[in-house]
């Protein structure tokens, strides 16, 4: 079979392919009539700032997409946050990109709402160890988009080996229920020792102590078991059992230290969010985060046309014109027309991505990761 899950190939997307039908019969259409303007198009979310900051990101792909036509884009920079105004200007004329619309918008939507929510949780523990738990939650042909919007807002790490191999960053993760399952109830003991002794040195020895008894009295076994080896536990209790999160993992941390274990790690996972992690960032050493990411919205972003053959035009409801967008040194995030005064202060975001066709800007996620920190530090996001 040439497409055995039946996912859009590269190649649709790349062609043109993968879109919304109206659009091809727009084409047919507008060379029917002989017509193919010369346009401005913006792609925002909000119109005017809201006060409610986004990543954004996907604009790697948008190059990928639009390379080689006859197009002039700009765009912010990959991890930029936002508030309002156009992330993304294309100009040329309309047919060199009319059924690309679908596909740009997907790039952008979605990575962008699953980074937003990676921030989200980076920022609640800013001195934890956060991991990306969430590739189980989406169909495996995007998990690489879901792992690097989670690197790119700043998370040390993910658990999905074949993003890994995508993005050259190396998988983690240790063991799960499954493994604990396979060696028995009242086999704990053995399951981690097997692990100690099968897998490279260089995997962290994290014992998963939730599986057949209460956390404190498989915690203190594995710590028993392992001792020097045992790098921390993981906690992963179910929600359905978990009464007071917080309170389990005090007493987990507190009996492990009154027995001299104070240097092993206590790992959450199952079902955390920014409210969950809160009371717990103190007390634990670290977090897996997954379905708070792939469960995030995507952020609403539409693409319009707000100028044709020069002159500003917009559909009802929206605002016409090429426009640009400012940061200032405060964080205010300003949208103003591109041929008026910009705030004093101000800098332009939307920087240069094709130029007639050609990309004009290179990607890096260790520099997109960097911007988008700063930049939530500068907007005061999550404050």
């Amino acid at each position: 079979m040439s497409n055995p899950f039946g996912t859009v190939p590269p190649e649709a997307i790349l062609e043109g392919e993968a879109t919304d039908t109206y659009f091809e019969r727009t084409r047919t259409t507008l060379e029917y009539a002989g017509k193919n303007p010369r346009v401005v198009a913006e792609v925002t979310a909000d119109q005017f700032p809201t006060g409610e900051f986004e990543v954004f990101t996907g604009v790697e792909d948008v190059a990928t997409l639009l390379e080689g036509r006859q197009l002039d884009v700009d765009a912010l920079p990959d991890g930029q946050l936002f508030d309002g105004g156009p992330v993304l200007r294309i100009e040329g004329r309309y047919l060199e990109f009319a059924e690309f619309e679908t596909s740009l918008l997907g790039f952008c939507s979605q990575p962008s709402g699953f980074a937003t929510a990676a921030l989200e949780a980076r920022l609640v523990a800013p001195n934890s160890l956060v991991l990306s738990f969430g590739a189980r939650h989406v169909h495996p042909a995007i998990a690489s988009t879901v792992e690097r919007a989670a690197l790119l807002a700043g998370l040390d790490g993910f658990s999905h080996v074949a993003a890994g191999e995508i993005l050259g960053r190396d998988a983690g993760g240790t063991m799960p229920h499954a493994l604990m399952f396979c060696f028995g109830e009242g086999n704990q003991a053995e399951a981690w020792e097997a692990f100690d002794e099968a897998v490279s040195e260089d995997v962290p020895r994290i014992a998963l102590v939730d599986t057949f008894w209460d956390e404190k009295s498989e915690s203190l076994l594995a710590a028993e078991t392992l001792g020097d080896d045992l790098d921390g536990v993981r906690i992963d209790t179910t929600g359905s059992r978990r009464g007071d999160f917080e309170h389990i993992i005090r007493e987990v941390r507190w009996e492990l230290d009154a027995r001299g274990y104070e240097d092993v790690d206590i790992f959450c996972s199952g079902g955390l969010e920014p409210d969950t992690i809160r009371p717990l960032r103190e007390i634990a050493d670290g977090f897996g985060v997954g379905s708070y990411i792939t469960g995030a919205d995507s952020v609403d972003f539409s693409l319009d046309i707000v100028a044709i053959e020069g002159e500003p035009v917009s559909k009802r409801g929206k605002l016409a014109g090429v426009k640009e967008v400012y940061r200032t040194p405060d964080g205010g995030h300003h949208v103003a027309l591109a041929d008026r005064e910009g705030p004093a202060d101000g800098d332009s975001l939307l920087e240069p991505l094709i130029r007639d066709g050609e990309v004009v800007r290179e990607f890096d996620l260790d520099e997109a990761t960097d911007r988008c920190l700063e930049d939530a530090e500068t907007v005061g996001f999550g404050q």
